[in-house]
């Protein structure tokens, strides 16, 4: 799992309140009123092209000011592309449906959350961070899709603080449910207290451990999923990925969606990549190679891959 909430260093964020019967909120609201809860939270850092992309540019701009002699429409087409970047997520998280009040709760107490302490203290088997949350966006996705699929039993791979589970929650049927497997202890009760407090939490299942072993303690039970959410360890992807495809984990008609198949950029940037830009794009590889499978990838924060049998 790696990082997930992002907003670029110029983009506001919106707070955005509804009951579990998903109103939508009169549209009227101030954006001082939208921002006032969230002032005193950390910022997250930007992890997603879009958003590195943004702030590149925000600092070529300014320092395209400084400098003496530079012909001013090369200033101005700069400024121009800096706030084209810098304007698009938070653009697209305007004109979509707000999220939850219970999703927005999770997002405030996920950022206020001392994460570098509780690694320190032992509390975390590895350096959690904020940015690991999936988000509005990514949330409302996955939203739209599963009841586009009928989707009723979901398998998630790597929960985190549980954003995206308790957004697949909100729109499974009552009688749905949602297995989610989660490596560390701290991050799955921080989790489960989150779903505790919303009228969705209880369709919520959560394995503590590797995830491996998990997945394949419910192949052996013949546990079948109609849709699977990856966002785990990015070297463990292929190894998720080669048992959903060679068990009954995966309904015939189920869907499958990675999550930060993207990573920064680094997959199809030139120079050296971190570990985790080395496994996604290996992963990213082996799957375009590979004949069982059909699949398209979706610039959606760090990259969203929809991945289905052939």
């Amino acid at each position: 799992m790696t990082s997930r909430q992002l907003v670029s260093e110029s983009s506001p964020e919106f707070l955005r309140a509804e009951d579990d019967s998903n109103p939508r909120p009169t549209k009227d609201i101030s954006s001082k009123q939208q921002l006032s809860s969230y002032s005193s939270t950390p910022k997250p850092k930007p992890v997603t092209p879009s958003s590195i992309l943004a702030v590149e540019l925000l600092q070529l701009s300014q320092q395209a000011e400084t400098l003496l002699g530079l012909d001013n429409s090369f200033k101005a087409k700069l400024k121009a592309a800096s706030q084209l970047a810098a304007g698009l997520e938070p653009y697209i998280e305007a004109c979509s449906t707000p999220e939850s009040e219970a999703l927005a709760a999770l997002t405030h107490k996920t950022q206020l959350e001392d994460w570098s302490r509780r690694f320190s203290a032992g509390e975390t088997v590895g350096e959690l961070e904020q940015e690991m949350l999936s988000g509005h966006i990514e949330g409302q996705f996955l939203k739209l899709l599963l009841p586009s699929i009928s989707a009723k039993r979901v398998l998630e791979i790597g929960l985190f603080t549980g954003y995206s589970a308790l957004a697949m929650a909100e729109v499974l049927p009552e009688d749905g449910v949602l297995i989610a497997c989660e490596i560390d202890a701290y991050a799955s009760q921080f989790a489960r207290d989150c779903f505790d407090s919303s009228a969705h939490g209880h369709k919520i299942k959560i394995e503590v451990g590797p995830a491996l072993p998990s997945i394949q303690a419910l192949a052996a039970a013949g546990e079948s999923f109609d849709f699977v959410f990856i966002d785990a360890d990015k070297g463990g992807y292929l190894d998720y990925l080669n048992l959903l495809l060679e068990s009954s984990l995966l309904a015939p008609n189920g869907l499958i969606c990675v999550d930060n198949t993207l990573m920064q950029g680094q997959p199809y940037m030139p120079g050296e990549s971190t570990d985790n830009g080395k496994a996604i794009a290996h992963f990213n590889e082996a799957v375009a190679k590979d004949n069982r499978v059909q699949q398209v990838i979706l610039p959606i924060r760090d990259g969203i891959t929809l991945i289905r049998r052939s």
